[in-house]
Parts: structure tokens; C-alpha cells; sequence
């Protein structure tokens, strides 16, 4: 009696045991896929991004001048862009031209955080930026930072992936 008990109760966990098993290894195999999908590089940001601008030029203590703009950004996957940009200071343009060229490059982060550096010759500017990617490449959060060629300031840029 003991020995057919045992018998059923080894036909009956051998497979449950392969069943879970194979459930483990399931589970495993798309926690791996889904690390791997989160993890970012320069090839995240591939195409053209449309970035609403907007911040403060601190010229002098005490001053704080609106700024406010748009950019067009190319990103090619490998670490170069170009981009067009209009923006405007305190009301003003700051270019004489409509639409403003820079090319630059950028580095993006396993973790989805980067920089990225804008030359814009028209105006003398080099433009550092610090970058978050979200939403697998469809969105970028930037922040300006130092070091600043002209004034101090506190601008952020929304952009995000034109389908």
C-alpha cells in the first residue's frame, strides 16, 4: 500500500515540477526582455524631435528675462544632430533669421540619462544640455547647464518623436 502511494505521488509531481519549471524559465526569459528594453543608448534617439522651450536668462542679479521657443531636432541614432530652433528672449528674437541651424552631438546612458551639446554659430552659442529619454525614445526632458557661454539661465525643453 505504501509503495503505490508513493507511486501516485511521484506520477503526479513529476509533471507539476516540469510545468513549473518551464513557468520559471518563462518568467525569467521576459524579465530579461524587458531589462534589456529599458536599457537606452544613442540609439534610442533616432529621427526628428519637436521641442517646446521655455525658461529664464539671468543676466544680472535681480534680472530675470522670459525666454521661449521651438526646435527641430534630428537625432541620427549614432551620437550627431542638426537641429533649426526660433527663440525668443524678454519678446525679442534673438536671431535675425527665422529659423536658427546648430548641429552638435550627444551621448545617451544605459540608465536613459545623457547629454547633449548644441553649437549654434549664427548666435556664438554652445548650448550643454543634461537629457532624460522616456517612453523608449518617444520623449526627451532637458535641462540647460553650465558651463554657459553668456549669462546664466534655467531652461528646460520638452521634445518629443514625430512619427
Amino acid at each position: 500500500m505504501k509503495k503505490k502511494s508513493i507511486s501516485r505521488i511521484s506520477m503526479l509531481a513529476t509533471p507539476l515540477m516540469i510545468v513549473c519549471g518551464l513557468l520559471s524559465l518563462a518568467a525569467s526569459a521576459r524579465a530579461e526582455s524587458e531589462s534589456e528594453d529599458a536599457a537606452c543608448s544613442n540609439h534610442t534617439l533616432r529621427g526628428d524631435y519637436g521641442f517646446a522651450i521655455e525658461g529664464l536668462i539671468l543676466p544680472a542679479p535681480g534680472v530675470a528675462l522670459p525666454i521661449r521657443g521651438v526646435a527641430m531636432t534630428h537625432f541620427d541614432g549614432k551620437g550627431n544632430l542638426s537641429q533649426v530652433d526660433h527663440i525668443i528672449v524678454n519678446g525679442d528674437p534673438v536671431s535675425p533669421i527665422e529659423w536658427t541651424p546648430g548641429t552638435g552631438t550627444y551621448h545617451v546612458n544605459a540608465n536613459c540619462t545623457g547629454t547633449v551639446q548644441i553649437n549654434i554659430p549664427s548666435v556664438g552659442d554652445l548650448v550643454n544640455l543634461s537629457v532624460v529619454v522616456v517612453r523608449h525614445g518617444k520623449e526627451i526632458h532637458t535641462v540647460v547647464t553650465p558651463p554657459f557661454n553668456g549669462p546664466k539661465r534655467t531652461v528646460t525643453s520638452v521634445g518629443i518623436k514625430i512619427d
